[in-house]
């Protein structure tokens, strides 16, 4: 519904209290009395009326501009609610690791800009510090990250994520059913670069082990192929090797090291409109609501 300012305003711009309620669906005797209440409210006569149409006062001259900067607001902010409803001209900066920008986001952005199709993402990637740190500073909306990586964000967890070990074909250990960390120690291995905090160097370290790197790596999926070439054994996550499984011995860890995956921001609260939309369609559909 349009506000008595907007009223006023049409009023004076179509010179006719007649021609005003046409244009605006309204009785002409509404419109009137809606012109009264707003002269009421500023405490003069705005709007003087003669038979050739209607002209506004002395009064009505300076309370104009003032007026009409009101209704004008007022289009800018239902203009406003309509583009955040829509999400137009909204970016989504997202902080990412390789493995989620690969198997899970695209088609989390396909099916959101399907609902929003005005909707832009902008995908940083970085190890689990880097994108903590961005959260943080508020150079991302929000990121992906490994739980026990970070600090002094809010978080929601997503999943787990286990880590299996990738061996080359024909490898001795592709034999076994299970393998354990000890084994893999004894082999030339590939470590997935994760920052500061490791996984994998975490599940050795527990285990009062260390791990014969030769390489470190930090791409998951440049580490699949390094293992398809014999360069080495490794350990890679669950989800990551899931259709890439092809040359490869993939073999579950008797110690089962894993992350946990979690949706992190810095305050909800403050979050930008779109990226709290997407960071919900996110959580929705980790919990299965589609």
């Amino acid at each position: 519904m349009i506000s008595r300012y907007g009223i006023f305003c049409k009023v004076v711009e179509l010179n006719s209290f007649t021609r005003a309620a046409e244009l605006l669906g309204y009785s002409q005797s509404s419109v009137s009395q809606t012109v009264r209440v707003l002269e009421q409210e500023v405490g003069v006569t705005l709007i003087e009326r003669r038979k050739d149409g209607v002209r506004l006062t002395p009064d009505g001259a300076q309370y104009y501009p003032y007026l009409l900067a009101i209704h004008t607001a007022e289009n800018a902010l239902v203009q406003k609610q309509n583009e955040m409803a829509g999400l137009q001209n909204s970016t989504i900066t997202i902080g990412t690791f390789t493995s989620i920008s690969r198997t899970l986001l695209p088609s989390l952005m396909k099916s959101f800009q399907q609902r929003y199709p005005a909707a832009t993402f902008v995908l940083r990637q970085g190890d689990y510090n880097s994108i903590g740190k961005w959260i943080r500073e508020g150079s991302v909306d929000f990121g992906f990250v490994n739980r026990d990586a970070v600090e002094g964000v809010e978080l929601s967890v997503l999943y787990e994520d286990e880590m299996m070990a990738a061996l080359p074909p024909g490898h001795l250990l592709a034999k076994r059913d299970v393998v354990s960390l000890g084994e893999l120690a004894a082999e030339s291995f590939i470590l997935l670069d994760e920052g500061e905090y490791s996984v994998p160097l975490t599940a050795f370290a527990w285990q009062r082990l260390t791990p014969q790197v030769k390489y470190k790596v930090y791409d998951d999926y440049t580490i699949l192929a390094m293992t398809r070439q014999g360069l080495g054994v490794s350990l890679v996550y669950q989800r990551v090797v899931e259709g890439f499984e092809q040359g490869l011995e993939i073999r579950p860890v008797r110690e089962t090291p894993k992350r946990i995956v979690a949706l992190a921001w810095k305050n909800r609260k403050t979050m930008p409109y779109a990226a709290r939309q997407f960071a919900d369609f996110i959580l929705r559909r980790a919990a299965g609501q589609g």
